[in-house]
This record gives C-alpha cells, sequence and structure tokens, in this order.
C-alpha cells in the first residue's frame, strides 16, 4: 500500500471478529515497526503480546475493579480530565461514534456499555501492552519513543489487514494487567494495543476522527 494511501485510511477499530491473529504475522507486523525511530537509538520498549485466558482474565479484572469504584491506578501521572480544544475534540468523536452506534444521549445503559468495552480492549482477540524500564524516568522522551513504535504497529498492521486502537482504558488498572501479562515490576506499563480483524458489521468501525486544519497547529518561521 502506498504510504499515503496507508495513512489517510487507517483508522481505529472498536469492533472485531473472534478470529485468533496468528503468531507468525504478529511477529511480521513487529519486525517493521521496531524500525520506529527513538532518541539516541535507545529502543526503550518492551512489548507484551497477550491473547486467551491471560488476555481474558485482564477483562474482567479491569471491569471488575472499575465497576467496585476502584480508582485508576497507572505507573505514571495521567490528565484525567482535558479541557479546553481538547476537550472539544474528546467530545467530538465521542458524538460521532454514538451517532454511528445509534448511542442516544439519555441512553445511560448503552453508553455506560460502551465504556466498559475500552476497559475489556474492545473484545479484541490480542493486545499488545507496552512498558518501558522504570530507570528512565523521567521517562517523557521514552514514551514519546514508544509513541513511535506505537503508530508503527498500528499502521504495519493495517496494511495487513488487521485494525487496532491505541487504548489506555485497557490499562488503567495496572496491578491486574501486571499480573497477567507477567510484566516485572521494574517496569512501567504505558499504554496498550488492541488487535484484531475488523469486524465490518460493527458500525463504530466506519467512524475515522476528523483533524484540525494545518493552520490550526502548524507556525513557520523564516519562510517567505
Amino acid at each position: 500500500m502506498e504510504f499515503e494511501t496507508l495513512v489517510n485510511t487507517r483508522r481505529s477499530v472498536r469492533g472485531y471478529k473472534t478470529d485468533p491473529v496468528p503468531r507468525e504475522l504478529i511477529e511480521e507486523i513487529i519486525e517493521v515497526a521496531k524500525g520506529a525511530p527513538s532518541s539516541m537509538n535507545t529502543q526503550p520498549w518492551n512489548l507484551y503480546v497477550v491473547t486467551g485466558e491471560p488476555l481474558d482474565k485482564i477483562r474482567h479484572g479491569n471491569t471488575e475493579r472499575m465497576v467496585a469504584g476502584v480508582k485508576p491506578q497507572r505507573d505514571f501521572p495521567t490528565k484525567e480530565a482535558y479541557e479546553g480544544i481538547h476537550r472539544q475534540r474528546q467530545i467530538e468523536i465521542a458524538v460521532q461514534l454514538f451517532e454511528a452506534m445509534g448511542i442516544e444521549r439519555d441512553d445511560k445503559e448503552r453508553r455506560t456499555d460502551w465504556v466498559m468495552r475500552g476497559f475489556r480492549q474492545f473484545d479484541a482477540p490480542v493486545s499488545i501492552v507496552l512498558t518501558y524500564d522504570k530507570i528512565l524516568e523521567p521517562a517523557a522522551i521514552g514514551q514519546f519513543d514508544l509513541g513511535a513504535i506505537s503508530y508503527a504497529l498500528c499502521l504495519a498492521a493495517w496494511e495487513r489487514g488487521l485494525g487496532t486502537v491505541i487504548n489506555g482504558q485497557g490499562v488503567m488498572q495496572t496491578p491486574v494487567v501486571r499480573e497477567h501479562a507477567k510484566i516485572p515490576d521494574d517496569q512501567n506499563i504505558l499504554t496498550c494495543i488492541a488487535m484484531g480483524y475488523p469486524n465490518d458489521d460493527f458500525s463504530a468501525n466506519s467512524v475515522k476522527s476528523r483533524r484540525a486544519e494545518i493552520g490550526d497547529f502548524v507556525s513557520f518561521v523564516g519562510f517567505d
């Protein structure tokens, strides 16, 4: 696939078929994605590819704890509530998704179910959990590097007919993820990527988020 086509057609997938993803295909995707740039070639990422019973236990643990009112437990500070233009964009994609799914504003049950899907990693057959070594803290640069390989994973998967969504909700309860993905204590869990074959009958998969115009976020300095 041409790169521009690949970038412009890729979208976040939130509904998956139950078909398993072959390990060989995932290894191929990772082999491509590991070419992502990193600061001074540090390659600070660790990937845990989880499926089957361990992933089911993570889903169950995340959901159970969130329903019980357990506060999110992340391995690093995060901003839990967006503000300003960032909040507006968050609302915009939510509106797009709810419209596609036919979820009305006052339909509390279906809205809650949608949130729970995030904690279940959208019921994808595979989750790739991304971590970095704690010795890198404060890890702003390392986290930036993990963002690079995350995007590379998403593009490489899309080119091979797989869908993905980068999903922070799936690791909101890091003790659960750490236990069942067998992640050592000397690593911090950053995020996860749900992966699988897209379910074309799932309405939300038709949604592609709208992007800001270049003039809204780019400043050209020193050009005539």
